[in-house]
C-alpha cells in the first residue's frame, strides 16, 4: 500500500500544485471564455494521459522517450512564448485573438504537465495486477488503497491551491504562477536534453549533463520546492486575514466578510497539510516503507572481445532474469539483464530504466520488479521502450548466443556513473 502511496504521491503532487495555482490565477485574472480555453486544454490533457497509459502497457506503439521529448519541448516552447506574451499590455489588446493568445499558451503548458503526470498513474493499476494475476487479492487491495490516498492527496492539494491562489492580489497570484512553471520548466530542460541526446540528436554537453544528472538524482527537491512556494502563499493569506480591514454598513455584511476569510484560512491551511503530508509520504513513509533488495549476482559472459560481448543461450534458457556487465576503460560496470521469454526469444535491455536509474530489476515469483518503484514488468515487452521498461540495447542473436555490441553499452557509460 504505501509504495503506491509514495509513488502516486511522487508522480502528480507537483503537478496537481501547478495546475492548481494555473486554475486559480485563471478564475482571478481571466474572463469566462478564456478560462474555458484553458479548461478545454486541461479536459484534452487528461484524456490524453489516459490514451497514453493504454498505449504504453497494452501496446508496443509508442516510444516513450519521443513522445517525452514532444511533451517536453510543446511545454517549452509554450512557457517561453507565455512569457513574452503576459504583458500587461497585450492582456489590454483590442484584438481578442491577442489578449487571448498567453491564455492559450497557458492551457498547452497545462495539458502538457497532466500528459507527462498521470500516465504512470493510469498505468499502476495494470501493474499491480500484472503481479498478482487477480483483482481478487488482499495486495491487490492495498495497493489500489495507496494509489487512491496519493489520488485524494493531490486533488485536495489542487482545489487547496486553486482556492488560495485566487484569493491573493494580481500581482502575488502572476508571481506565484510564474514560479511554478519556472520549475516546470526546469525539469523540462533536463528531460529534453536527456531525450535528444539519447536519440542522438544532438552531441553531448558537459554542462546541460551535469544538470541533467543533477535533477535526476534530486527530483524530489522541485517537489518539495512547488509545495514551498504554495504554502508561503498560504501563509500570505493567513496574514491578510488577520489584518484585513474590508468596509462593511451593517453587522450583516460583517459576518459575510469574517466567514469569507474563515474560508480563506481554512483552505490555506488545506494547502499547508498537503504539502506536510506530501514531504512526509516522499520522506518518512518512503523510509519506513524501504525494503532492502538484493540483486542477484553479475555473472560471467562466455566472452567478451573488442568488440562484443557473448552471452551463450546455455546461461539464460531457464526462463530466470540473469545479470552481466561490462567494465568500460573508466572503470564503470555497465549493466544489462537477459530474460527468455520463450524458445529463442528473449527481453534484453540495459539494469535500468529512464524513470528510474541505475537501481536495477530483480526477479519475483516469476515476474521482474524495478528496485528503486516496485513496478512489475510485463515481461513480454521487455526489450521494448516505455515506462519503466529496462532501456534498449542493440544486441544480435547467432550461433546460439546473444551478441551484444560494447559500442552499444558505452552510450548508456553515464547512466552508471
Amino acid at each position: 500500500m504505501l509504495s503506491y502511496l509514495i509513488l502516486t504521491t511522487r508522480a502528480i503532487l507537483m503537478a496537481a500544485v501547478i495546475t492548481g495555482v494555473i486554475r486559480g490565477y485563471t478564475k482571478l485574472a481571466a474572463d469566462k471564455y478564456q478560462r474555458n480555453i484553458v479548461l478545454v486544454f486541461a479536459c484534452v490533457g487528461l484524456a490524453g494521459s489516459a490514451l497514453i497509459a493504454w498505449l504504453r502497457n497494452a501496446t508496443s506503439l509508442v516510444d516513450s522517450a519521443i513522445l517525452n521529448g514532444y511533451i517536453y519541448a510543446f511545454s517549452l516552447v509554450s512557457f517561453v512564448l507565455y512569457l513574452i506574451f503576459q504583458r500587461k499590455t497585450l492582456a489590454e489588446s483590442e484584438n481578442k485573438l491577442l489578449r487571448t493568445l498567453p491564455w492559450v499558451l497557458l492551457g498547452i503548458i497545462t495539458a502538457t504537465i497532466i500528459l507527462y503526470a498521470m500516465p504512470e498513474v493510469w498505468g499502476y493499476p495494470y501493474h499491480v495486477y500484472l503481479s498478482e494475476s487477480t483483482v481478487i487479492s488482499t495486495d491487490f487491495l492495498l495497493s489500489m488503497i495507496g494509489l487512491i490516498f496519493g489520488v485524494i492527496l493531490s486533488v485536495v492539494a489542487y482545489l487547496g491551491t486553486a482556492k488560495s491562489t485566487v484569493r491573493l492580489r494580481n500581482g502575488q497570484a502572476l508571481a506565484l504562477l510564474d514560479a511554478e512553471l519556472v520549475l516546470n520548466a526546469a525539469l523540462r530542460i533536463s528531460g529534453l536534453y536527456s531525450v535528444l541526446f539519447q536519440k542522438k540528436i544532438i552531441k553531448s554537453n558537459h554542462t546541460l549533463f551535469t544538470y541533467t544528472v543533477f535533477v535526476k538524482n534530486h527530483n524530489d527537491l522541485f517537489i518539495f520546492l512547488a509545495l514551498a512556494l504554495a504554502v508561503v502563499a498560504a501563509v500570505i493569506l493567513w496574514v491578510q486575514s488577520f489584518s484585513q480591514k474590508e468596509p462593511y454598513n451593517n453587522p450583516a455584511e460583517h459576518r459575510k466578510i469574517r466567514a469569507k476569510w474563515r474560508s480563506i484560512r481554512r483552505w490555506a491551511t488545506t494547502v499547508i497539510i498537503c504539502a506536510i503530508l506530501g514531504g512526509l509520504n516522499l520522506t518518512v513513509v518512503e523510509k519506513l516503507n524501504a525494503t532492502d533488495v538484493t540483486l542477484s549476482p553479475i555473472e560471467d559472459a562466455t566472452a567478451v572481445d573488442d568488440e562484443y560481448v557473448y552471452v551463450g543461450f546455455d546461461l539464460v534458457n531457464d526462463g530466470h532474469l540473469h545479470r552481466f556487465a561490462y567494465q568500460s576503460e573508466n572503470g564503470v560496470q555497465i549493466r544489462f539483464i537477459v530474460i527468455q521469454k520463450s524458445g529463442n526469444s528473449y527481453g534484453i535491455g540495459l539494469d535500468a530504466c529512464d524513470v528510474c536509474g541505475e537501481t536495477g530489476y530483480y526477479e519475483k515469483n516469476g515476474q521482474v520488479v524495478c528496485n528503486l518503484c516496485d513496478v512489475v514488468m510485463n515481461i513480454s515487452t521487455i526489450g521494448f521502450k516505455g515506462g519503466c521498461n529496462p532501456i534498449v540495447i542493440p544486441y544480435e542473436i547467432a550461433n546460439g548466443q546473444i551478441k551484444v555490441p560494447i559500442s552499444g553499452l558505452l552510450e548508456y557509460e553515464r547512466e552508471f556513473k
